[in-house]
């Protein structure tokens, strides 16, 4: 059997589906906007006097209002399709952004950042209505290139996140002698625009229904489709407990990491964001590394390896003597760590069939983003108790323990690793 061509050639990128090449392209313009609000957003709330208890909160509630849709969104998507949520999203995202430039109140403020995930650098995702965007992808591709699709689409939204991040540092100095609040108008300009061109890309396509199995009245069909739904479900279930170890060793730092570089070495924004950038772009190559990767050793083996060199660095980094150490070991952490995150992906697709896969793409949303929520406030506490190496032991403790149970509990379900034919 030949090999697909990737995705990041040119012969690759026009073998796939048109829809999958226009949703991996409009979730790349999102993630420029968001890698800039990922910066901005949090300065922007302080010109107005939050402080940061009333920032962190904010933040928490993005992901707990996220989490709690995506649920509906999933389990919907998969009964009346999935485009009319992105259009209702990006829709949505106009509407907001613009009430933000207009009219700067803050229930306004509240309530568009808390719906659509302002400031939590999501690489991308369409918010709630993601797993609705994932399941579309993942219908649009077939099962044999979904790991290397997936990272593709990965490393387009590091690198989408690492433009905006370098846009953060010029959006706020685009209208001379505007001072406080004002100064940040381009970042919601951009957001504006970004929501406007991906909103005509998703209008202009066309949806077929998610193909669903009819099984027959012969009682033997139905037994047969009671025990796939039932396995279905058990994968589903493990993963997502799974999901939730790491997501609480990841929310223990991750978001507060900016605030322990300021604590630990005094540094800000104009050391801090330039870390942030290299990170995001050198992310996205390692994304494409691991999804050749997974084609070779399978999906599990090319996301467990990496993150067993990444707990090791994430353990060495609360003790480095300088800031310029521990940037270079958060970055090498993050290159092995959060390129996975399109092999990921993909696996959880692939436990369900298409038309169950908005419910798994949901279910994988909310074991994510509950204990990434609860895990900053958790982690800011302890920082509060005056520890600064706590925090990241116990989320390498964490992490440790999700390299050991994602393939001991989901080895089984790895299609990518069957046996190669014997050759006489």
């Amino acid at each position: 059997m030949t090999q697909d061509p990737a995705p990041y050639t040119r012969q690759g990128w026009t073998s796939l589906d048109p829809i999958a090449r226009q949703l991996i392209m409009a979730r790349f313009l999102r993630s420029i906007a968001q890698g800039a609000l990922g910066v901005d957003f949090t300065l922007y709330l302080k010109l107005r006097h939050w402080s940061a208890p009333e920032v962190g909160l904010l933040l928490m509630a993005g992901g707990l209002v996220g989490a709690g849709l995506s649920l509906l969104v999933g389990t919907a998507s998969d009964r009346i399709g999935r485009r009319w949520f992105l259009l209702v999203y990006e829709s949505g995202l106009i509407l907001g952004t613009l009430a933000i430039i207009l009219v700067p109140s803050v229930w306004v403020l509240v309530l568009t950042a808390a719906l659509f995930g302002f400031g939590r650098g999501a690489n991308g995702a369409s918010g709630p209505f993601a797993p609705a965007e994932q399941a579309w992808l993942a219908q649009s591709i077939a099962n044999r290139r979904r790991g290397s699709v997936f990272s593709f689409n990965a490393g387009l939204q590091f690198w989408g996140m690492g433009i905006g991040s370098l846009l953060a540092a010029f959006l706020p100095n685009l209208l001379p002698g505007v001072v406080g609040p004002g100064r940040y108008i381009p970042l919601f300009v951009l957001n504006l625009v970004m929501a406007v061109i991906n909103l005509w890309q998703i209008a202009v396509l066309k949806e077929n229904p998610p193909s669903r199995s009819t099984p027959s009245g012969d009682p033997g069909d139905s037994r047969k489709e009671a025990i796939v739904v039932k396995r279905e479900n058990r994968a589903l279930g493990l993963l997502a407990g799974v999901n939730m170890v790491n997501s609480l060793g990841v929310g223990l730092v991750a978001p507060l990491l900016p605030y322990w570089f300021n604590l630990r070495f005094g540094v800000g924004p104009r050391e801090i964001g330039p870390v942030y950038a290299v990170t995001f772009f050198l992310t996205g190559f390692s994304s494409l590394v691991i999804g050749k990767m997974s084609e070779r050793v399978g999906i599990i083996r090319s996301i467990v390896l990496p993150r067993l060199l990444g707990v090791a660095l994430l353990v060495a980094i609360p003790f480095t003597p300088s800031f310029w150490v521990a940037a270079v070991l958060y970055v090498f952490r993050s290159i092995v760590n959060r390129g996975s995150m399109g092999a990921r992906q993909a696996f959880s697709m692939g436990l369900v069939r298409d038309q169950r896969r908005g419910l798994a793409s949901s279910l994988n949303a909310v074991s994510w983003s509950v204990p990434a929520a609860i895990g900053p406030a958790l982690g800011g506490w302890l920082i509060g108790l005056g520890s600064l190496e706590w925090p990241f032991l116990m989320a390498s403790a964490l992490q440790l323990a999700y390299v050991i149970l994602f393939p001991a509990m989901m080895g089984q379900y790895d299609a990518s690793r069957r046996p190669k034919p014997s050759h006489p």
